[in-house]
């Protein structure tokens, strides 16, 4: 079956032209030519998130500003799903690693939805409003949830700007896990204020969370302020201090290998909008990091990392003005693959 890498863009603010072009487009995997897929979905689509299936890759989720998308065939036409909040835009999407009939959904305004159908029918889940939430001007949304594969009771969700929850049973309860974070927050390098009222903004600006099987209640997360491990369920945090590897410690992603749980890839740049950004590696759970985009010139921020689980030498990347680079060789050579002009503000990628 022919494998894909997938991008989602969408505007980067409510205030952003409203002419700005979304859309969902596919790629196979080592092609330069990019097929927009829009049968089936909103004119312009903004998709936020893409998921897909790990025993059918036919089967390909979207998440998107007009609630969450299936498609039974690799992109080619969706059919929109009966979500009990269609209104609510779709930041998150994750499978439950032993059943993938069970999907959680995050959303902006801030919220989680769990299916027990694979996405035929949906139930929300009551969540806990944390001791960080920041006002940004924008809705608190529910940017990356996590499933831990030893422990898959075990969920925790970043959310922006408001740190994180955790649920230890499968979703029907949750508990706030940003009080350690304020901590954090309180030393002098770790404050930002850009948006709101307050310098914890940073580190309550999550952006990516994971977890690795090689230490099962070890929690990765990625901010505004750099990379963060939690070693006992995002009880207690501490900075992975990143910057000694990287100059660029903006961190929009950190993901997990599908193969290798002790290999860890984040994406760094030096802001939000930045004219710069780069892709690293760890093959030790982040105890040290180095560069794995060799030969590319990134001119944006690196906004998103897509891990191929059937190959650990295919690795793609994107920024937010819509380059994608990608490698078939485990970072030897890379290939960029641009997306069509005036299509930016990437936020996601898939393969598979």
């Amino acid at each position: 079956m022919t494998q894909y890498v997938y991008a989602g863009a969408g505007r980067w603010t409510s205030a952003s032209a409203d002419d700005q072009p979304g859309g969902l487009m596919r790629a196979e995997v080592g092609s330069s030519e990019w097929q927009l897929l829009s049968q089936g979905l909103p004119p312009q689509a903004e998709v936020r998130s893409i998921l897909i299936h790990p025993d059918d890759p036919q089967i390909v989720f979207a998440g998107t500003h007009d609630g969450p998308y299936r498609s039974s065939n690799q992109g080619e036409s969706w059919e929109k799903l009966n979500f009990p909040d269609p209104s609510m835009v779709v930041w998150s999407m994750v499978f439950h690693p032993q059943n993938p009939q069970t999907i959680y959904v995050g959303t902006a305004p801030a919220a989680i939805y769990r299916s027990n159908d694979g996405g035929d029918s949906w139930k929300r889940l009551s969540i806990v409003e944390t001791c960080g939430s920041v006002n940004m001007g924008f809705s608190m949304r529910v940017i990356r949830m996590a499933i831990d594969p030893s422990q898959p009771n075990h969920i925790y969700a970043g959310l922006e700007v408001g740190g994180v929850i955790r649920s230890t049973d499968g979703g029907n309860t949750w508990t706030d896990c940003t009080e350690d974070l304020l901590r954090l927050a309180s030393m002098d390098h770790l404050k930002s204020q850009i948006g709101s009222d307050t310098d914890i903004e940073g580190m309550m600006d999550s952006h990516a969370i994971t977890v690795s099987s090689a230490q099962p209640g070890t929690v990765f997360l990625a901010t505004r302020m750099g990379l963060f491990r939690s070693p006992d369920q995002g009880d207690t945090w501490g900075d992975m201090e990143v910057g000694r590897f990287s100059p660029l410690t903006y961190a929009r992603d950190v993901q997990v290998s599908p193969q290798d749980p002790n290999v860890l890839y984040a994406a760094l740049s030096p802001a939000a909008r930045s004219e710069d950004g780069s892709l690293y590696r760890s093959d030790n759970l982040g105890e040290t990091w180095t560069r794995f985009d060799h030969d590319v010139d990134p001119e944006s921020t690196m906004m998103t990392i897509a891990l191929n689980p059937q190959d650990d030498q295919v690795v793609y990347c994107a920024t937010r003005g819509g380059q994608v680079f990608g490698t078939q060789d485990g970072g030897t050579s890379w290939q960029e693959t641009p997306l069509p002009e005036g299509l930016q503000d990437i936020y996601t990628l898939a393969c598979g």
